[in-house]
């Protein structure tokens, strides 16, 4: 009787085992084929990604990029308040020299998630160091930004950057400086180069002032004006010098010697003296990139004094009233964390239309996301340059930038023109400079 007992207690303690694992199987199974339906679900939209807590991002100018950082921080934190986003300043050139650093030595350790690059150094880390990139071809569509930014920001058909402020030019000018010596903005709205220095002919003369001021040392002039007719020191592989047989490139030496030799241009030599001159009154022009802007209106006392007309044509060559100078973009490292920086770029700087509004009021950002210029902030009219709807305009005039490829070896080449300009001021021939310009770029850069 105890034997049976004991078996039949056997007996039962097997089936309740068995019981067990087959609903535990089919508890597993059913989570299974849940987490399949939700992948499934995700896939159709956007799949989320693997969350990390914490995240780091390297840019510099604390009253312009760190600020829009800091805007796109509090925004994200709205809907992801469990990740931390270090937010780290260096100065641009001490991000170059790290990021190389650290990508030469084959480790990722220490690199942040995030970091901010220059467009015309972006394919030198690109196509030196692509693997080291995340793709974010899934997380946004390089067609929302400006046209021009796909260059800088994209590689074999992948979209690495997620494009950022726009570089787009304007000419900023005085226009009591202008009104005496003749002239009014509505004079300035398709002018070429010549007509500009002619123009600062009868400023210098009736008013004293220069017409513009230029650095020796940095040719960003020449860059507005080459890449206005759609050509850049590099052919459209990014590697072969284009200097010798550039049209566009001779003509701008000439018309930058023509300033200089019509004394219509004062020298400054570095930023500081370059603002000086705007906020003195020194100077009545300045042709340039849209980030100026917050340096000119810091002189509260010419409120009303200063426009923004189109950026002069090439007069031999054909070019748009629009060119670029400057900008820069944001990439995720393929590190630990990359899905959850990818999140972050995607539902900020990626498109967030109301938040490139804020970042617009309060910071003075033009960002390249083609949505975000139909936003109310876009159209809002300037007190300081008298009224004038300035931002849409810069807007307008960023869909006419011509797209060039800046290549790996933009700053290289221009080292080797600073050279050459200084030669041709003083007297070599125009042909000689570019000739010789491109056989040493030739030689240095393989």
């Amino acid at each position: 009787m105890k034997k049976g007992i004991a078996l039949l207690l056997i007996c039962l303690l097997m089936l309740t085992a068995c019981s067990s694992n087959s609903n535990s199987n089919s508890g597993s199974k059913n989570t299974g084929n849940a987490a399949a339906d939700t992948g499934t679900a995700g896939n159709s939209a956007t799949t989320a990604p693997a969350q990390a807590k914490e995240i780091t991002i390297w840019a510099w100018d604390p009253a312009f990029n760190i600020a829009a950082l800091e805007v796109a921080k509090a925004e994200y934190a709205k809907t992801n308040p469990d990740v931390k986003i270090n937010i780290v300043e260096y100065a641009q050139n001490d991000i170059i020299q790290k990021l190389n650093t650290g990508l030469n030595s084959g480790t990722t350790k220490g690199l942040p998630n995030i970091v901010l690059i220059e467009d015309y150094r972006s394919q030198s880390f690109l196509q030196s160091y692509k693997d080291s990139f995340y793709d974010l071809s899934s997380s946004i569509k390089g067609s929302d930004f400006a046209d021009y930014k796909a260059g800088p920001t994209s590689l074999d058909g992948k979209q690495y950057g997620i494009p950022f402020d726009s570089g787009v030019t304007g000419l900023y000018v005085r226009t009591d400086y202008l009104e005496q010596a003749g002239y009014k903005l509505a004079d300035l709205q398709d002018i070429d180069w010549n007509k500009y220095i002619e123009i600062g002919k009868a400023v210098k003369e009736k008013t004293g002032k220069a017409l513009i001021t230029l650095d020796p040392n940095d040719l960003g002039l020449i860059r507005m004006m080459i890449q206005s007719a759609g050509e850049w020191y590099l052919k459209e592989d990014g590697k072969t010098p284009n200097i010798a047989g550039n049209a566009p490139l001779k003509e701008a030496f000439e018309i930058y010697k023509g300033l200089t030799d019509s004394n219509v241009a004062n020298v400054h030599a570095d930023w500081s003296q370059f603002v000086a001159a705007l906020n003195s009154g020194d100077v009545a022009s300045v042709p340039t990139g849209n980030w100026i802007t917050p340096s000119i209106t810091a002189e509260a006392s010419q409120s009303g004094k200063w426009a923004i007309a189109p950026l002069p044509k090439l007069t031999a060559n054909e070019s748009v009233h629009a060119s670029n100078l400057g900008g820069s973009s944001w990439y995720v490292m393929n590190v630990d964390g990359k899905e959850t920086a990818a999140d972050f770029m995607a539902k900020t700087f990626g498109s967030n239309v109301e938040m490139y509004q804020k970042l617009l009021t309060d910071i003075g950002v033009i960002g390249t996301f083609k949505a975000a210029a139909g936003g109310e902030a876009y159209g809002q009219a300037n007190e300081f340059f008298g009224g004038q709807k300035v931002v849409s305009d810069f807007a307008a005039w960023t869909e006419q930038i011509p797209s060039v490829n800046y290549g790996i070896n933009t700053y290289a080449i221009e080292d080797i023109l600073i050279v050459e300009m200084q030669n041709y001021l003083n007297g070599k021939d125009i042909d000689s400079v570019l000739s010789d310009a491109q056989a040493q770029a030739e030689s240095q850069i393989k």
